[in-house]
């Protein structure tokens, strides 16, 4: 469960380390799941990378240390809550995805990121 003020690390190559939650897209929804996009702002990024800290940016939340109960019963927890950053066209902005990501973001339909993980939970 992912709210205002949430620190996540980036699952990607983009440059940036650590972005903080702004808001969570979700009409009126007061926390963000997995697969949910979010606007953050960046506050720890890797020196001469494309996105500079206090860069505000859309993100797509792929791990949260929140359960998510599945369908079958099953219930899925991670490390970490983790983001990989997008574009305007809601493509991720970085070629490599690091980590595990959960599957219920390929029925939120982020293919690309589900192409681009090392492993699927």
């Amino acid at each position: 469960m992912i709210k205002p003020y949430t620190r996540l690390t980036v699952a990607d190559n983009t440059g940036a380390k650590i972005v903080e939650c702004i808001r969570v897209l979700k009409g009126n929804a007061k926390y963000g799941r997995v697969g949910d996009i979010i606007v953050a702002t960046v506050k720890d990024a890797i020196p001469n990378s494309p996105i500079e800290k206090g860069t505000v940016v859309r993100a797509v939340i792929v791990r949260t240390r929140a359960p998510i109960r599945r369908p079958d019963g099953t219930w899925v927890r991670f490390d970490d809550n983790a983001v990989v950053i997008l574009d305007q066209q809601g493509a991720p902005r970085g070629s490599r995805v690091f980590g595990p990501v959960a599957r219920e973001l390929r029925e939120k339909g982020f293919t690309r990121i589900i192409s681009l993980a090392p492993e699927v939970v």
